[in-house]
């Protein structure tokens, strides 16, 4: 991991154009080929970035970059589009690096555990005909908690959360994007399954044609009696 603070202006090009004017700014350049651009605000979302797999190249700017007081410039290359990322560094103030090792990864709380076992038991819960494929199902992001198919053979990856907000929508949909590129399994839909989903992640969701379905813990693990119940 290596963190850059440096006064720098940010140019995207390709599909999208963005630009971000002078300012100092923490770079982050992550082993994976990412590279995100952070303000001292906006929580944990950067103002902007490259995904991996991608390619960082350091230049010397052209004559007229450098009267402009351009110092360095940075060109980050997506492997995959003719998007890039351009970053002007006008002043290096700051520049570390560390190796921070191989992550051993979320592991979740005894909750969402529980519900992955017994949604992966109770697979119909999500619908008659549906029938489990495996929990865990890998991939080079990460495991899908539940990969399962529905009544007419189709893949279905299914993401669990507690309470499901705007991070688990977009956490699915990386993974829905790399299964559908695996003709064994495509076309992949997906279900954002919660105890409570935020009504912006229902948005988002739906928007990007995932279908949410709430989960009630207690009645899955017998606890509760539904029927009996007066309201």
């Amino acid at each position: 991991m290596r963190l850059v603070i440096a006064r720098c202006s940010v140019d995207y090009v390709g599909r999208l154009k963005a630009h971000l004017p002078l300012a100092t700014r923490l770079l982050l350049v992550k082993a994976d080929g990412s590279v995100l651009v952070h303000s001292d605000g906006g929580s944990y979302k950067p103002l902007n970035w490259m995904s991996p797999p991608a390619t960082l190249r350091v230049t010397t700017p052209d004559e007229v970059d450098l009267e402009l007081g351009v110092a360095e410039q940075w060109t980050v290359q997506s492997a995959k589009t003719d998007d890039r990322l351009i970053i002007n560094i006008h002043e290096k103030l700051s520049e570390t690096s560390h190796d921070l090792g191989v992550d051993p990864g979320l592991i979740k709380d005894g909750v969402e555990a529980d519900l992955q076992r017994l949604l992966a038991d109770q697979i119909e819960t999500l619908g008659t005909g549906y029938s489990l494929i495996r929990r865990e199902y890998f991939t080079a992001i990460g495991p899908v908690d539940i990969l399962a198919r529905d009544a007419d053979g189709g893949t279905v990856a299914i993401e669990l959360k507690r309470r499901g907000d705007i991070d688990g929508v977009e956490q699915l949909t990386r993974y829905l994007e790399l299964l559908n590129r695996d003709p064994l399994l495509a076309p992949v839909r997906g279900i954002f399954a919660a105890q409570q989903i935020k009504p912006q992640a229902k948005v988002l969701a739906t928007d990007r044609g995932i279908d949410c379905v709430t989960l009630d813990y207690d009645a899955m693990r017998g606890v509760d009696d539904s029927e009996s119940r007066l309201f």
